[in-house]
């Protein structure tokens, strides 16, 4: 579907009065025993099963994405909850500012119109036709059905996650979670959006680090884990580190955007040295060319510890996934760079369950033997020592960027309501 530029906008110029904050407290979830698990691979097998819970929704949908395009799978979205709205469900829709900041104002004004709760995550206006919002975005991929069921991954709401898009089409995961680590995610969903949070959940609001080892064998094990610009900062880089450096058989990375600091880079070549069979599947094919490139400038140090690099050459990778050993798993929102582990707003979940870890094994074994470039020692792009040395001091510049940035009135991301515009200042979609 195109959008003439005077259907295309903001919500900066409309006057929409700020809502309750996300709220950074300090929480972490514990592991929950008990849930069912199901990888979700591609739009083809995430759209339907999504859309088909929304429209069993009995009470409530919170929704929080990072892209919606207004193509047939943002269509689509559009009218599920908007007929979710007018049976009366409460709908909820967080939306990036730079992610979703060219839908049109017919778009949005359809959904607030409907009753969707719209809010929008630190919109900004352009300048000199640039939008100018590019850091710390709301990149989380997270939708919850009526408190019982929730899917979260990296999967956007766009037609580019479909295999009938073309060449350009990505190749991307989610899951769907159903059981007792949907009362977690679902309390985190209500806290981001600014939404009440009820009395039981009292004891979720003190800290609670836990060891990735310190839970029980059984599958079914479920644990939400996220990074904001509070307290948070660091825990999905330091759950990857924790399981890397007690990895015994096996590890499988998968990730688009790949381009981790020393400290994680570090873990990944210690396991490899120990024996560990360590294999990261990277993009080939990218939809950013800055992605390969700066993967590239750590292939030198990881392969001459023994480290397998393979390529994904099909069409671009933006899954966010890995596994370690025969139980632990991870499917989210965020990448291994700078901007996913130092800026934007991210949430995985951990996973232990040895079905689950076997059907990701498979998937990611197919991807890597039947559609990759193994990059050997020999034939891999060489990097050079002042690839990594410049590579390290502009990982830690942008590890630092958000701080600074903070301190610039300019930039405080806030969530704002959407309300519909009035007589010229409306846009309806041709």
């Amino acid at each position: 579907m195109s959008i003439s530029p005077m259907e295309k906008t903001t919500v900066q110029p409309i006057a929409a009065p700020p809502i309750s904050q996300p709220a950074m407290v300090d929480v972490e979830y514990r592991w929950q025993g008990n849930n069912r698990v199901e990888l979700l691979e591609n739009g083809e097998a995430y759209f339907p099963r999504v859309f088909e819970a929304m429209r069993q929704a009995k009470t409530e949908i919170l929704l929080e994405t990072f892209i919606v395009f207004e193509d047939k799978v943002g269509d689509e979205l559009k009218e599920v909850l908007i007929d979710a709205a007018q049976r009366g469900v409460r709908v909820t829709a967080s939306l990036d500012g730079f992610g979703c900041g060219e839908l049109s104002t017919g778009y949005l004004t359809a959904l607030s119109s409907a009753g969707v709760h719209l809010q929008m995550f630190d919109p900004a206006p352009k300048r000199l036709g640039i939008r100018t919002n590019w850091f710390r975005r709301l990149h989380r991929k997270i939708v919850v059905v009526d408190g019982t069921i929730a899917f979260i991954g990296g999967i956007n709401f766009s037609a580019d996650h479909l295999a009938d898009f073309g060449p350009e089409a990505k190749q991307d995961y989610s899951v769907e979670v159903q059981g007792p680590a949907v009362a977690d995610i679902h309390h985190f969903a209500l806290l981001q959006c600014g939404r009440p949070v009820h009395a039981k959940y009292w004891w979720q609001r003190r800290r609670q680090r836990r060891s990735e080892l310190a839970v029980s064998d059984h599958d079914g094990q479920v644990r939400l884990v996220h990074r904001d610009n509070g307290d948070h900062r660091n825990d999905i880089e330091e759950v990857y580190r924790e399981v890397l450096r007690t990895a015994k058989r096996r590890v499988v990375i998968a990730n688009a955007y790949f381009f981790p600091g020393y400290r994680l880079l570090r873990d990944i070549r210690n396991a490899a040295r120990r024996g560990v069979d360590v294999r990261l599947i990277l993009q080939g094919q990218p939809d950013v060319l800055m992605a390969k490139l700066a993967a590239r400038m750590t292939y030198d140090y990881l392969l001459k510890s023994g480290v397998k690099i393979y390529e994904y050459c099909d069409r671009p990778l933006h899954g966010k996934v890995a596994l370690v050993d025969e139980d632990w798993s991870t499917v989210g929102s965020s990448n291994l760079d700078p901007l996913s582990l130092s800026m934007n707003l991210e949430a995985n979940v951990l996973i232990r369950d040895r079905q689950f870890n076997r059907i990701l094994y498979e998937r990611l074994e197919d991807l890597s033997d039947n559609h990759c470039k193994f990059m050997s020692v020999d034939k891999a792009p060489r990097g050079r020592v002042w690839h990594m040395t410049v590579g390290f001091l502009v990982f830690h510049f942008l590890r630092h960027f958000p701080a600074w940035a903070g301190w610039l009135p300019a930039h405080k991301p806030r969530l704002k309501a959407f309300t519909a515009p009035t007589g010229s200042d409306r846009h309806e979609p041709h």
